[in-house]
């Protein structure tokens, strides 16, 4: 790669690490061990993407844990797989340093697959120019894996690594979970209940400036409707009554008028199938529909998402859904059913102090202040399972990145070791 123009490191807010001042002896050692490496993490974070890792790829997702698990065990962590046949997926790595009693147990949260299955034209990493790397997972989430890997290199090259407590937890189904859910992620919790602080290196809304200290939930749901199927000039009738689509219209409509203004609040219809005869294949996200336009329709589905700030958000929002569909057109049945999902992770006042030590961090490190994402800008991630079980979490400790699930995924390289700096120097001071 080439070095970066003075412009470039003005831009950036790079120095040298003689003027980080705010810096005590040994995190200027800390901070000079990431830059002496880098051409280290640019050849693994190439590695690591260059092997395809789809979720449903079960085969790539353990070559990738393979490759960090060697890194992890040289470290002197303890490492494990967990199986992921229990619920349908290649599995889980989790790697553990015991280091002094009493010190704070920091839980860090990255994971291994990709929405690029090997079908997918998107399989290369290349760098493009000194500012632009681009390939599957490139930022979501093989950059933050390689942070992970990189700081706590850092910390062990400095002599600190030994006093910390830190279990590493990659996830091998984030994109795309395995069922049941519940079993999937029930490792990931059990990490969280012994952690006091997590930390997710998950994309947040792509800036450098940013941390993320909220994630609203994610739970699928689905509408199903039975109408009385007859011919259209019955329709309105009291024995035929209104059909199933125009009752799972009427529904997918209040839910819109009722609750789009809620702060946060999202809930998404993302397919509609209505006719005389559905059929849908849930696991696939997919089915088929057939009607006449001179027949009232007999059944109708609609699948969607919600997503809420919090639990008592998510739970009073279901609420007010089932009510709208209990109130049925003449002759309909409905019934709305929640999903497994992804919980909410809350701004807590302890994940207010996290971000504000991560903020000082980079202060120290002359690269800038760091603020809040906005939940909206965020989508959800495995973090949120720590919500409840940690004292103070914070996500989003990335490279700066664009087009994500896509296959115009870039990152930029120069921030790699950036937030690699702020990573260690925060596990540094948070371990203490």
């Amino acid at each position: 790669m080439k070095p970066l123009s003075p412009a470039l490191i003005l831009a950036l807010g790079l120095t040298t690490i003689a003027s980080y001042a705010q810096l005590t002896p040994l995190e200027k050692k800390i901070a000079a061990n990431v830059d002496k490496h880098n051409t280290e993490a640019m050849a693994l974070w190439k590695e690591v993407v260059n092997i395809n890792s789809g979720t449903m790829n079960f085969e790539g997702v353990r070559k990738v844990a393979n490759v960090f698990q060697a890194k992890l065990d040289a470290l002197g962590l303890t490492t494990r797989w967990i199986d992921g046949a229990p619920f349908q997926r290649a599995g889980h790595l989790v790697a553990e340093h015991k280091g002094k009693a009493g010190k704070k147990t920091i839980l860090l949260i990255g994971h291994l697959d990709t929405v690029f299955e090997p079908s997918s034209p998107f399989q290369e990493f290349k760098q493009l120019n000194d500012t632009t790397v681009s390939g599957p997972g490139v930022a979501d989430m093989k950059g933050g894996d390689v942070i992970i890997i990189q700081a706590l290199q850092a910390l062990k090259d400095a002599g600190v690594l030994k006093d910390l407590n830190i279990i590493v937890y990659l996830c091998g189904d984030e994109e795309n979970s395995g069922e049941p859910l519940a079993l999937a992620r029930r490792d990931l919790i059990e990490a969280a209940r012994t952690a006091d602080i997590a930390l997710g290196f998950e994309d947040g809304d792509g800036r450098f400036e940013t941390a993320t200290i909220a994630r609203r939930s994610s739970t699928d749901w689905q509408l199903t409707v039975k109408g009385v199927p007859a011919h259209s000039s019955q329709i309105f009738t009291d024995k035929i009554g209104a059909g199933a689509i125009y009752e799972a219209s009427r529904i997918v409509y209040t839910f819109y008028e009722t609750l789009s203004k809620e702060p946060n609040l999202t809930f998404n219809p993302g397919m509609i199938l209505g006719g005389t005869d559905v059929k849908h294949t849930a696991d696939q996200n997919l089915g088929t529909a057939f009607g006449k336009s001179n027949v009232v329709a007999q059944d109708a589905t609609v699948t969607g998402d919600i997503r809420a700030m919090s639990p008592e958000q998510l739970k009073k929002a279901q609420e007010t859904m089932q009510a709208i569909v209990a109130k049925h057109l003449p002759q309909t049945q409905a019934t709305l059913v929640f999903g497994e999902g992804y919980p909410p992770l809350a701004p807590t006042p302890g994940n207010y102090t996290l971000l504000e030590t991560f903020n000082k961090v980079s202060l120290d490190l002359n690269l800038g202040p760091v603020r809040a994402v906005n939940p909206r800008d965020a989508g959800a991630a495995d973090i949120s399972f720590t919500s409840g079980y940690v004292d103070m979490a914070m996500d989003g400790i990335k490279v700066r990145s664009a087009g994500g699930h896509t296959i115009h995924e870039t990152a930029d390289p120069r921030t790699l070791p950036l937030q690699t700096k702020r990573a260690a120097v925060l596990l540094h001071r948070i371990g203490k």
